[in-house]
């Protein structure tokens, strides 16, 4: 699978990128140095473009030896445990690619903290499109496109979850025993070691405490993408088929309806509160998307799997979603994530915990 550029490719790629003015700022000549050191010479006539979606990790387009690439990095400052892992990824991206189409694969780590202060990789880069947060533009009057679109997003998770890790040597990745326990007390533990106010942390403590208090099914593991949504996918922007899935840093083994409780805490619905609509995650509350209900149904079929304490789950997905706004909120404060976006996160987390005891408490989907 190569990522060198054809002319062809020029007519699917509408990748976005940022304005020199508004980029991280990169040490090209460091990373100059260091990447011909490594036999991946950095293409001088060609300039290095941040692109212009994500809120956390940062990404830019270069050419390296003979190719384009993605220099996948995280951001700086104090990060939270076992996020932005660029290790993780670079892992997982490196094997992946071999048994799933739409992983590209991670051609270099490099954890010399010299080079640019933080570690990244390097991955193969794939022209197409990003569907930004909640745009509906490519869904309006459309519903047949966004149903489709339902069903890609579905079956693209599903076929995540079939991977066969152990013939990719992903067998030991991540510590699937106990993993719903141990995802519970690491994402209550995250959001008590956060600053935050004292509504916010009694609801937070009221929902990890429903948690606790429930039991849950045990599932065969899978590979996790643990932030499934459509704009960590690349697709083709003429036909919105799917080109890549990205953001792997995160990735793992576990219990394969946190994948897709993860996927559907983002899925925005027309009725649903205010809280879900600030998200701004994914554009599913335009006409012909499937409701969540039927996305679990047709997974549960699909996958053949149990289940029955799905709303456990979907609380779950939900606590963990509030905690990473509020961390991402943090690093606002602290100036080490800049831009409006993040400016209301500790609002929208608030509010996202208050939704979350209505679904704990069967009062709301």
């Amino acid at each position: 699978m190569t990522s060198k550029v054809t002319e062809s490719d020029h007519a699917t790629d509408a990748h976005v990128f940022r304005a020199a003015a508004d980029s991280a700022p990169l040490d090209r000549e460091g990373l100059a140095a260091y990447l011909g050191s490594v036999g991946l010479p950095l293409d001088p006539d060609e300039p290095i473009r941040q692109f212009g979606t994500g809120l956390a990790n940062i990404n830019y387009r270069l050419t390296a030896g003979g190719r384009r690439l993605v220099l996948r990095r995280p951001p700086g400052g104090d990060l939270p445990p076992g996020a932005h892992d660029m290790a993780r990824e670079h892992r997982i991206l490196s094997r992946l690619w071999r048994v799933h189409p739409l992983a590209p694969e991670s051609r270099h780590l490099c954890e010399d903290r010299t080079v640019i202060e933080v570690p990244f990789q390097l991955i193969d880069y794939r022209p197409g499109l990003v569907i930004k947060g909640d745009d509906q533009s490519r869904f309006a009057g459309r519903p047949d496109v966004a149903r489709a679109t339902s069903t890609m997003l579905l079956e693209t998770l599903i076929s995540v979850h079939r991977v066969d890790c152990a013939a990719i040597g992903l067998d030991t990745l991540g510590k699937p025993e106990g993993f719903i326990a141990r995802a519970l007390k690491g994402w209550v533990g995250r959001g008590a070691r956060l600053d935050v106010a004292p509504t916010t942390a009694r609801l937070l403590a009221e929902v990890g405490g429903w948690l606790e208090r429930q039991p849950v099914q045990t599932r065969t593991p899978v590979l996790l993408h643990s932030d499934f949504k459509l704009d960590n996918m690349i697709v083709n922007p003429e036909t919105l088929a799917p080109v890549a899935i990205v953001d792997w840093d995160m990735g793992t083994r576990g219990d394969p309806l946190f994948d897709l409780a993860t996927m559907l805490s983002y899925w925005t619905e027309a009725g649903d509160p205010p809280c879900m609509h600030a998200l701004r995650q994914m554009p599913t509350a335009a006409p012909g998307f499937a409701p969540r209900r039927d996305v679990v149904t047709a997974y549960a079929r699909a996958m053949d799997v149990d289940v029955s304490d799905w709303p456990v789950l979907r609380v779950l997905a939900m606590l963990k979603l509030a905690v990473v706004l509020l961390q991402l909120f943090a690093l606002y404060q602290r100036g080490a994530a800049k831009g409006n976006d993040y400016a209301a996160l500790d609002q929208v987390a608030t509010e996202l915990l208050a939704y979350a005891t209505d679904v704990a408490h069967g009062r709301a989907d």
